[in-house]
């Protein structure tokens, strides 16, 4: 037979385990260079500089 729960799990003690399982906001940070926000540690997307030099070259359209 398989394993099966002993007792009814309640919605209160249910919902407090499932407490930490929402999603956080990502944390942005503004680019020196552009003022456009990326995420902190990553290459800027909208002008590819990073620490203060360019580090990626984007192509205008």
């Amino acid at each position: 037979m398989p394993a099966v729960p002993k007792r009814k799990i309640s919605k209160g003690r249910r919902d407090r385990r499932r407490a930490h399982h929402a999603l956080k906001a990502r944390h942005l940070i503004n680019c020196t260079n552009c003022g456009d926000q990326h995420l902190p540690h990553h290459v800027c997307p909208n002008c590819g500089h990073y620490a203060g030099r360019e580090v990626i070259e984007i192509e205008s359209t």
